[in-house]
């Protein structure tokens, strides 16, 4: 027999939910109540979530309008306990009865597998789905990820934002409650200025087509969003030209719409002499308008707006959007001509009233360490030394710009363009923007080697300074985002193929400060930052599928070269996954315990003419031969094919573990079993300790 079911539907009307977080709001609240759902075992075939300005709503179909009925089963107490000798039943028969609301003599004695017990068994009669649904509703929307909730009016209820209907149903059938000071019905509400009335919903399945057809309200996020997309496609070629849609900007406008239009509007072709950041980042953060460019990527004089109504004479809201953007643009390209009278250079000296950080001084003085460290560093990257020192001094003094300081996101791009306007040259010109890659997880690396050298130089002094204070981060505070800074050290490092010591490198920032007085020199502190830069490597692997046991095996090492390292870590990687691995990790392992038992110091080289077993010569010559293989692939830091070559040794390994006694009575024999076996771990050590690839039990 088939459980009775009914559709499910939730609906909270609200006034402007915050673009931003609407998509992780209507995620929370979904994702809470079809939890639990599952906990309660009310079953459900499928859901869809909406979400608009004005709404949050979930529609759940085929819900199990009743838990199932269960069997419950209470064991108590052991009979011999339960029972006195002449069988009359005890006071904790007498007790676990009362418990369970029954007398004694309906308690049944069965075994448990352990011991003959009392046993109560009842059923337990599920319990109506539309009993559960306000309480499941209501902890759905107090766990809502809201940083802080307001009240409205006289009502005592808190919430992101005033809400004004609420909707609960199962088929046509309203279930009644009280929520967030709403009484639940089966009225929702169309467009603020389309369709401002209620409507009535049917039963679930007609919520959807409703809004959209009668309130001109598209509910569903993804398909607004795309709705969106397509019609920013759309206008982009009616110019000739591809809409460029971040994915960002397109999340928070299809959060401000209820029903999407897509307009074109214009302005000057004047404007396009000021830097395409700049009007981007005014049209974009500013006015949420999308830009247009055309096919060699150069910016077009227009804007796409997505309207929230389907206007009834477009051209007039086009032209109310053309005169807001037109006093931005105008700002951005004021700010543009008055900056450039002013060459970069001379800005430099205006950082000394921009404290960096208190104890470490002004941007000034940064500027001033960077240029000598991007110096130093030049020549490790192969890059001019002069171009390196030129970008490192210039590439925080448009910071002090009026175009900065109106656009932040302008900061090295700004300095960039006037840089160039100033006949800086043109890598120390590329190099003011660049140095501030990667911005983030994924993004892209600078490209040129001077550019790379300041990058590199902001990062070591930023890590070395903060670090040098007591400042380090703890848990999930980062303040300096010194997390970002050492993964962009060692991104820049490995994918750029850089043979750098990271120490050095470190050494060379910190003698920076020193030169200024700011700190003394010590390897402690080099020793501290060197160690919290390498145990980010650690996250970036297990992201790649590595193991944490691939990563340690390779620190074992205790290097501080990161392409090194990484080239130790894929090779590693790659030798773990072989047949041979672990068998000859746990040999590794079992050799390291031998080893750890005496003084390695003390154990010299191998005599041939004490290996007497036929196990222990195959082993000796296997060894002797995989030596001359690997050592040359050693000094090419080919560690992947010198490890698929050692993985030949595991037969001779196993034969010799199998057959001979290493901690023979005879010592000499003794001393030179540990020679053959230290001279092995030796080999594999070249590259990474592997015996810590053996799972920790």
């Amino acid at each position: 027999m088939s459980q009775a079911t009914a559709d499910f539907l939730v609906e909270l009307g609200t006034e402007e939910l915050p673009p931003k977080a609407l998509q992780s709001l209507s995620k929370a609240f979904s994702q809470h109540i079809l939890e639990s759902f599952k906990a309660a075992e009310l079953h459900f075939t499928a859901s869809s979530a909406f979400a608009s300005p004005r709404r949050l709503a979930l529609h759940v179909e085929a819900l199990a309008l009743e838990t199932p009925t269960k069997a419950i089963e209470v064991w108590g107490p052991p009979s011999k306990i339960a029972f006195d000798d002449e069988g009359k039943p005890s006071k904790a028969a007498i007790a676990f009865a009362k418990k369970n609301g029954v007398n004694v003599e309906d308690l049944s004695v069965e075994s448990d597998g352990k011991a003959e017990k009392l046993v109560h068994r009842s059923t337990q009669a599920g319990i109506a789905a539309s009993e559960l649904l306000a309480d499941i509703v209501q902890a759905a929307l107090d766990k809502l990820p809201i940083p802080k909730r307001m009240r409205w009016g006289s009502s005592r209820n808190e919430f992101v934002r005033p809400v004004h209907w609420l909707v609960l149903m199962l088929d046509e059938k309203i279930i009644p409650a009280t929520i967030l000071g709403l009484e639940s019905n089966n009225l929702t509400r169309g467009h603020r200025f389309h369709c401002d009335t209620e409507l009535a919903i049917a039963n679930p399945g007609t919520y959807a087509s409703l809004l959209e057809e009668s309130g001109q309200v598209v509910a569903d996020f993804e398909k607004r969003r795309e709705l969106i997309r397509q019609q920013l496609v759309a206008e982009g070629e009616k110019l000739g030209g591809q809409t460029v849609i971040d994915s960002g900007l397109l999340d928070e406008v299809t959060g401000l719409v209820e029903w999407p239009v897509a307009l074109t509007g214009s302005f000057e072709e004047r404007f396009l002499a000021v830097p395409a950041e700049a009007l981007i980042s005014s049209m974009g953060e500013h006015q949420k308008y999308f830009h247009v460019v055309d096919g060699k990527g150069q910016l077009l004089p227009n804007f796409i707006t997505v309207s929230n109504i389907a206007s009834l004479d477009p051209k007039q809201v086009i032209e109310g959007n053309e005169r807001v953007i037109r006093p931005r643009l105008s700002d951005a390209a004021f700010f543009f001509e008055t900056d450039k009278k002013v060459p970069l250079t001379n800005r430099v000296e205006k950082l000394q009233s921009v404290v960096f950080q208190a104890k470490l001084g002004t941007l000034f003085e940064k500027s001033q360490r960077l240029q000598k460290l991007a110096g130093a560093l030049a020549p490790l990257l192969a890059a001019d030394t002069a171009k390196a020192e030129r970008a490192g001094y210039l590439c925080k003094a448009d910071l002090v710009s009026d175009m900065v300081l109106e656009f932040d996101k302008m900061q090295g791009i700004a300095g960039t363009y006037y840089a160039l306007h100033d006949g800086e040259d043109n890598e120390v010109a590329e190099a003011i923007q660049a140095h501030y890659l990667p911005k983030f997880a994924g993004d892209k690396l600078p490209e040129s080697a001077t550019a790379c050298a300041v990058a590199l130089a902001d990062r070591l002094d930023t890590l070395v300074g903060i670090f040098s204070i007591g400042l380090k981060p703890t848990g999930s505070k980062d303040p300096f985002a010194l997390r970002r800074a050492s993964l962009a050290v060692l991104r820049i490092i490995i994918e750029k193929g850089l043979n750098l010591d990271l120490r050095a490198c470190l050494t060379l920032a910190a003698k920076q400060f020193e030169a200024q007085e700011k700190l003394s020199l010590n390897q402690e502190l080099i020793d501290t930052v060197l160690s919290y830069m390498l145990e980010r490597l650690r996250a970036w692997y297990e992201e790649d599928n590595i193991s944490a046991e691939v990563f340690m095996a390779v620190s074992a090492k205790q290097l501080s070269q990161p392409l090194d390292i990484n080239q130790r870590v894929q090779a590693v990687h790659h030798f773990s996954e072989l047949a041979e691995a672990q068998a000859l990790a746990a040999a590794n392992k079992r050799v390291a315990n031998l080893l750890s038992k005496v003084d390695a110091s003390t154990i010299g080289a191998v005599d041939n003419s004490l290996l007497t077993l036929d196990e222990e010569q195959v082993l000796a010559k296997a060894i002797a031969q995989q030596a001359a293989i690997v050592t040359p692939l050693f000094a090419e830091r080919n560690y992947m094919q010198a490890l698929s070559s050692l993985a030949e040794l595991r037969d001779a390994v196993d034969n010799f573990f199998d057959k001979v006694m290493v901690m023979d009575e005879d010592l000499q024999l003794r001393g030179n079993r540990l020679a053959l076996l230290k001279q092995l771990r030796g080999l594999f050590f070249e590259v990474a300790d592997i015996s810590l690839l053996v799972p920790a039990k």
